[in-house]
């Protein structure tokens, strides 16, 4: 059993590349653009929210315990542009990512990741 920072690692990898795939479904063409864009999803504010929506009814128990487990992991580092909580937020929502990719449950965990972007998008 891997532990949250670790699956979180991982997660945010997958993460960023799943929204780098999806913008550029969007027609944007400039790097500069795509960039821009990405923040909103790949920022720990971006995660957080998506995450808060989550544990409204869309995760499992078991996905919710994985996603604790991210949460409440020590930060290994101090966030210089958010708070504490949201930064804990994201990382449980990286890390509950990174959990469902190790499991090989890439149809849920790519469920997941298009509600987050659907979150995401209702609310920035």
């Amino acid at each position: 059993m891997h532990n949250g920072q670790t699956l979180a690692y991982l997660g945010d990898a997958i993460w960023e590349i799943k929204i780098r795939e999806y913008l550029m479904t969007t027609g944007l063409t400039k790097v500069n653009d795509l960039h821009k864009s990405a923040i909103k999803y790949t920022s720990a504010t971006g995660e957080a929210l998506a995450a808060d929506r989550l544990l409204e009814g869309d995760l499992s128990l078991t996905e919710t315990e994985v996603y604790k487990r991210g949460r409440n992991a020590e930060a290994t580092h101090k966030p210089k542009n958010v708070n504490l909580g949201t930064y804990h937020k994201a990382t449980g929502f990286e890390a509950l990512i990174g959990n469902l990719y190790l499991d090989h449950e890439t149809d849920r965990m790519d469920a997941i990741m298009a509600i987050a972007i659907r979150y995401i998008e209702e609310t920035f």
